[in-house]
């Protein structure tokens, strides 16, 4: 079979392979255990939940504007005043099914082949793919400390005259790490300096731990002009766990904007009328829903953290956003998808490998879930890797016996 050139480069998403993995085996009534999910567990705001079965029960489930509703669009203009601290127009927004789509439609919009878009690493793993699929080259910058925190000196050796753009991520996926004040400052200066774009993921924004700031892009990048390049990027899939709703949206220039708008109608058209609602409802409803999710979120990282201090040889950063951990497990293995593939084999424990966000030796583990599934996924963790820990194990009425140490 003949299939194109793009298309052969690309690499299956490392999340949702995990997940399909798991939810394979647990179908088959396996005591699986996901460490490697992205979606909190939470239920999603009643308010988005009637809103959307209004729009069933009236049977008006039709086609809509392909860049978004009118009212989707204004609860959006609403929610970038509140948090952004800037006015917005109905023409610097578009409304995508999911964030996802909202990043691949801005880098469609702005790529030509063979441009170049840098991201620090680690790095969310649709990035890089995203970027080969408009043909482009993806540029990983590790920094140079060892560190998550990225700084505007590894970005800047990194830049080419191919430089396209420059994709920042804060609360960072998969890390956790939340980038300083001087960092976004600095990064803005630059993109408008080499006049490059500036692409905003803010999908963690609300969820910040402890006494950790996330940077308003706008603090820097103060108007919305006809010449901005800043895109910022969010949606409802994370703070109001309302991942399968397949939400997000883009804040562009008016003539970004239009670009974007007509690539998408090309795509899928415009986002389902019934997801857009929910949106709706849960962006104008009431907001302790996700500081109920951000303490809990905070409450098991702790947990996590603890646990995972138990263990001889790991490096575990303490994440100040997000809920993930990104866990340095070389000491026991250094190829990151063997550990995963061995971990839920044995032990049946679903994680992500590090290779995929771009830093190998290294496992994401989910805050996600249940404090209960935290203590006995990593407990198994423990029981398969720690040649000290007793050479038996129970999983329900299982008992397993560990004959690889």
């Amino acid at each position: 079979m003949s299939i194109s050139l793009i298309a052969r480069d690309i690499k299956e998403s490392a999340t949702l392979m995990i997940n399909e993995k798991a939810a394979i085996l647990r179908e088959k009534g396996e005591p699986i255990i996901h460490l490697g999910g992205g979606e909190p567990k939470s239920k999603a705001p009643i308010s988005a939940i009637l809103a959307a079965t209004s729009v069933i029960n009236s049977g008006e489930v039709r086609y809509t504007p392909a860049d978004g509703t009118p009212d989707l669009k204004q609860a959006i203009i609403r929610y970038t005043e509140d948090y952004y601290k800037i006015k917005v127009a109905p023409e610097n927004v578009i409304a995508s099914s999911g964030a996802k789509q909202a990043i691949m439609v801005a880098l469609q919009a702005i790529l030509n082949p063979q441009e170049e878009v840098i991201f620090p690493a680690p790095y969310w793993v649709s990035y890089s793919e995203m970027v080969k699929m408009c043909n482009g080259i993806p540029v990983p910058v590790l920094p140079e400390d060892g560190s998550f925190q990225p700084r505007i000196e590894d970005i800047e050796r990194r830049y080419t005259s191919y430089t396209k753009a420059v994709i920042i991520n804060s609360p960072n996926n998969p890390t956790g790490a939340v980038y300083s004040r001087q960092f976004i400052k600095d990064i803005v200066e630059f993109c408008q300096e080499k006049g490059i774009y500036l692409i905003m993921d803010d999908i963690y924004h609300r969820l910040v731990f402890d006494d950790s700031e996330w940077v308003n892009v706008y603090d820097y990048a103060k108007e919305m002009t006809e010449t901005s390049k800043v895109i910022v990027i969010n949606g409802v899939s994370k703070q109001y766990a309302m991942t399968g709703f397949r939400i997000g949206w883009a804040v562009v220039n008016r003539k970004l904007q239009e670009v974007m708008r007509i690539l998408q109608g090309h795509q899928t058209s415009g986002p389902s009328v019934v997801m857009q609602k929910a949106a709706v409802g849960a962006l104008n409803g009431v907001q302790s829903q996700v500081e109920s999710l951000r303490v809990t979120l905070q409450n098991s990282r702790n947990v996590m953290m603890e646990r995972l201090n138990a263990f001889k040889g790991i490096r575990a950063t303490k994440p100040q956003g997000a809920f993930y951990v990104f866990v340095d497990f070389s000491y026991y293995e250094k190829d990151s998808r063997k550990l995963a593939n061995f971990l839920l084999d044995k032990v049946r424990v679903a994680t992500v490998p590090g290779v995929d966000f771009g830093l190998e030796g290294y496992l994401r583990l989910s805050t996600c879930g249940s404090i209960k599934d935290i203590t006995e996924g990593t407990e198994r963790i423990k029981w398969a890797l720690d040649p000290d820990s007793p050479n038996e194990l129970y999983i329900g009425q299982r008992k397993l016996v560990r004959d690889w140490l």
